[in-house]
C-alpha cells in the first residue's frame, strides 16, 4: 500500500539520503515476518532499494556497525545487498528509537517450496558457503557452540515452564488452537531428544565465525535456478556455520536425506565439511525444529503475544 501522509518518520529518514536514492515509498509492512520490523520499497529512476525500521531493541548502534561491516566485506557477492550511505556517509540512521537503514533492493521470489530443484538447492547451498568463506577470520577462533547453549537454555526454560503444570489453554475462537493441539503433543513426544543429541557437544570447542542465524526459506531469493537475493541480516551471531546450514536445509528440504546429502555436497565444494560438521548440522536441524515448535506455544499460550497476521503464524506452526 501507498505510505499515509501522516506518516513522516520513513519520509524524515529517507530525506537524509542523497537525493537520487529519494523516491515514492510503498510500505510494505514487516513482509511476513515476526520480528516487528518495518520495510518500504523507494523507487527512483536509479533504482528500487528497501528502508528498513529495525525493531525497537533489537540490535544496538554497535550491533548494526558490525553487521553492515560483514555485509561490506562480502560485497562481491551479487546476491548480497549493498548498503547505501547517508548524505553524511553514516550507515544507517537512529530516529524515533529505531534504527534505520536503506538496502539495494533484491530481485527474485522466495519460491523454492514451488519449485524444488536439485540445482535451486546446490545455489543456495553454495551461496551459503561463499558467505561464510567471505566471513571467515584470518585467525581461527574456537569455543562451545553458541547455538548448542542457546538451545539447551531454551530446553531448559521449557521444562521448567512445564514442571509448574502449565499447559496452553485453548479457546473456543482461538486461530492457532487446533495445529497448536497437534504440536503440543508433537513437542511433549520429542522434547526429551533435546538433552541426547545436544549433550554430547558440551564439552567440545568448535570453530566460530559471524554467521546469518536466520537463514531459511523465505530470506532466499530466485529467479529461475539462480540465487539473486539473501536477505534479512538481523540475527546474525558469532557461532558455527552449520547453525545455518541446519537452518536452511531444514526450512527447504525437512528431512529429506538424499537432497540433505546434495546440499552438503554442493556446500562442501566451496568450504569443506568435517563428518563432525555434518552431524553437528543434523542435530542442530532436529532440535532446532523441537524448541521452535516450543517456542510458538509458550509465546502464544504463556506470553500471550499478538501478531499481525494469525494465519502465517498458523502456517510457519504447520510446517514445523
Amino acid at each position: 500500500m501507498p505510505i499515509m501522509p501522516a506518516d513522516l518518520a520513513p519520509l524524515e529518514v529517507l530525506s537524509r539520503y542523497p537525493a537520487i536514492l529519494q523516491g515514492p515509498l510503498t510500505f510494505l509492512g514487516n513482509h511476513g515476518g515476526f520480528s516487528g520490523a518495518r520495510l518500504w520499497r523507494v523507487d527512483t529512476p536509479a533504482g528500487s532499494s528497501c528502508l528498513k525500521a529495525w525493531p525497537t531493541d533489537a540490535r544496538t548502534p554497535q550491533d548494526l556497525t558490525w553487521i553492515h561491516g560483514l555485509m561490506a566485506r562480502a560485497s562481491r557477492l551479487p546476491w548480497l545487498p549493498r548498503v547505501m550511505a547517508t548524505s553524511d556517509g553514516a550507515t544507517f540512521i537512529v530516529h524515533q528509537g529505531r534504527l534505520w537503514e536503506l538496502t539495494t533492493w533484491m530481485p527474485g521470489v522466495a519460491d523454492f517450496s514451488a519449485a524444488p530443484t536439485p540445482a535451486r538447492l546446490t545455489a543456495a547451498c553454495t551461496a551459503l558457503a561463499e558467505l561464510h568463506r567471505a566471513w571467515s577470520p584470518v585467525d581461527t577462533n574456537t569455543d562451545l557452540c553458541p547455538a548448542i547453549l542457546r538451545r539447551m537454555d531454551s530446553w531448559r526454560t521449557w521444562q521448567q515452564l512445564v514442571q509448574t503444570g502449565w499447559r496452553p489453554a485453548w479457546q473456543p475462537a482461538d486461530p492457532y488452537a487446533a495445529i497448536a493441539e497437534t504440536l503440543w503433543r508433537q513437542v511433549a513426544n520429542r522434547i526429551d531428544a533435546v538433552p541426547r543429541l545436544l549433550t554430547p557437544w558440551l564439552t567440545q570447542r568448535v570453530p566460530v565465525q559471524p554467521c546469518v542465524c536466520d537463514l531459511w526459506h523465505d530470506h532466499v531469493l530466485f529467479t529461475g535456478d539462480a540465487i539473486t537475493g539473501i536477505i534479512d541480516f538481523g540475527s546474525v551471531k558469532v557461532d558455527h556455520p552449520a547453525v545455518d546450514l541446519a537452518r536452511l536445509l531444514g526450512s527447504l528440504i525437512g528431512d529429506d536425506e538424499e537432497r540433505w546429502e546434495t546440499g552438503l555436497a554442493a556446500y562442501a565444494r566451496i568450504r569443506p565439511l568435517s563428518p563432525g560438521e555434518r552431524q553437528l548440522a543434523r542435530d542442530l536441524d532436529h532440535t532446532g525444529t523441537v524448541l521452535a515448535g516450543a517456542h510458538w506455544l509458550r509465546w502464544l499460550y504463556h506470553e500471550r503475544r499478538i501478531y499481525e497476521r494469525p494465519d502465517l503464524v498458523v502456517a510457519r506452526m504447520t510446517a514445523l
